[in-house]
């Protein structure tokens, strides 16, 4: 994708592929560098699909994600910093197309507002979100991993039950196998600790 991005520079489809690349390398990655190096990478990559077409969603959505990355990654204090940034690109994708990504826009605003805690999120405002998000991504394990977890902080044991169980009877998209795993080791842990 570098060499593509390097190639045409003007490509959209070759700049919103960088970024999403990128940030699967800065999520997945071992080496503390390649990840600082990939969620970078993927930021500017995202900045450039977003200015070669600021309508299509796929460029807001990975930049957003390599931003998200990038916060989990640096720290809470940086994190703060950037949810602004975060939300913005997530709510444009919710605006261009809230069906991406099987909802994961809606994810991801959900996760700010379970993430912030004290510092300005709601949980309750959460479940709305994950809750719209999963009407576009009933398969999307990640999703419900995080309903299940936003049920549990308002209290909604029973819901967060249902999310979990779901989780272990979905079958994988080949697409997002290492993504489902997680989920499912997640889910696992959730149900033997909690519930």
């Amino acid at each position: 994708m570098r060499r593509a991005r390097a190639a045409d520079n003007q490509s959209y489809e070759a700049a919103w592929k960088l970024s999403k690349f990128s940030y699967y390398l800065g999520e997945h990655g071992e080496d503390e560098g390649v990840r600082t190096e990939a969620f970078r990478e993927g930021i500017a990559a995202g900045q450039a699909a977003v200015g070669l077409d600021p309508n299509k969603p796929e460029g807001h959505f990975w930049l957003g994600a390599n931003l998200g990355g990038r916060a989990r990654f640096q720290g809470p204090i940086y994190a703060l910093s950037s949810v602004p940034d975060i939300r913005r690109e997530m709510e444009t994708v919710v605006r261009l197309d809230e069906g991406f990504q099987g909802g994961s826009a809606y994810m991801a605003l959900g996760q700010i507002e379970l993430e912030l805690g004290m510092l300005g999120g709601d949980p309750k405002r959460a479940v709305e979100y994950l809750e719209k998000g999963l009407q576009f991504g009933e398969t999307n394990t990640m999703l419900r991993l995080r309903l299940a977890e936003a049920y549990l902080a308002v209290n909604r044991d029973e819901d967060a039950r249902r999310q979990l169980n779901a989780i272990l009877k979905t079958t994988p998209n080949p697409d997002y196998a290492q993504e489902h795993k997680r989920a499912v080791e997640e889910a696992r842990k959730i149900l033997e600790k909690r519930l």
